[in-house]
C-alpha cells in the first residue's frame, strides 16, 4: 500500500503525520518503507535520530526526488506499506506520486490561506486519476485549536466537503506541543506518552486504511 502525504502548502505538519504513521504501521507489524521525497529531509533527519532509539522498531527511509513513480512502486512490491512524504507544493515528486499510490493524504491546517489551496489540489488529482484510476485523496486538517468553542474545525471541514475529488475525514489531528516532541526524538505519537493524541492518528489511519 502506498500512502501519500502531499499538500499545495507547507507548514501543515504534513512530515510530522508521515512519521507518526510510519512509526504506527511498524508498531502493528508492518513492514514499512518512508520515502523523503520532500529536499527539506525532515522525514530521514527523524529516521536519524530514530536510530539511536532502544525498543522502537526501526524504519528504513529513503531519498528520492525528481521522477518518484517507478521508484514507489518497486517498494510497493518488496514493503507491505510505503509512506512518501512529499514537499508542500506543487512539484515533480508530487505528481509522479500521484500516478502511483494508492492513498493522498492532505494535511490543511483550519485556516482560509490552506483551505485555499484545495481546489489547486484538486485539479491536480483529477489529472492523477487520469493515469491511476484507483487514487483515493482524503484531506485532514492538522493544529486545529483544542478550545471546544472554537468552530474553525467545523467550518473548514464544511469548506472541504465542497472540494470535488477529495475526501475530508471525520478525525483531525489538534495543536499539541506532544507532536513537536515526537519529531525531534525520532518517535512516532502513538509511541509518546499521551492518549489524546494516539486516538487522533490512530482514527486518521483507520480511516484512510479502511477506506
Amino acid at each position: 500500500m502506498i500512502i501519500l502525504l502531499g499538500s499545495y502548502k507547507g507548514g501543515c505538519g504534513k512530515s510530522t503525520l508521515a512519521t507518526s504513521l510510519a512509526a504506527l504501521i511498524a508498531n502493528q507489524g508492518g513492514d514499512v518503507c518512508l520515502v523523503d521525497a520532500d529536499k527539506q529531509s525532515t522525514a530521514n533527519v527523524w529516521s536519524a535520530d530514530r536510530e539511536n532509539v532502544e525498543k522502537v522498531p526501526q524504519i528504513i527511509c529513503m531519498q528520492k526526488y525528481d521522477n518518484i513513480r517507478q521508484t514507489i512502486l518497486d517498494l510497493d512490491n518488496r514493503y507491505s506499506h510505503v509512506v512518501v512524504d512529499c514537499a508542500g507544493h506543487d512539484s515533480k515528486e508530487l505528481r509522479t506520486a500521484m500516478t502511483a499510490a494508492h492513498v493522498m493524504l492532505s494535511p490543511f491546517r483550519p485556516s482560509q490561506p490552506d483551505l485555499d489551496t484545495a481546489s489547486k489540489l484538486a485539479e491536480l488529482v483529477d489529472q492523477a486519476k487520469e493515469i491511476n484510476e484507483s487514487l483515493k485523496a482524503y484531506a485532514v486538517l492538522t493544529m486545529c485549536p483544542t478550545n471546544p468553542s472554537i468552530s474553525e474545525i467545523q467550518d473548514a471541514r464544511q469548506y472541504l466537503e465542497g472540494t470535488k475529488g477529495i475526501i475530508p475525514l471525520e478525525a483531525c489531528i489538534y495543536d499539541r506541543k506532544v507532536y513537536r516532541d515526537a519529531m525531534s526524538e525520532g518517535l512516532g505519537v502513538t509511541e509518546m506518552n499521551n492518549a489524546k493524541a494516539k486516538e487522533e492518528v490512530m482514527a486518521v489511519w483507520e480511516a484512510i486504511k479502511n477506506g
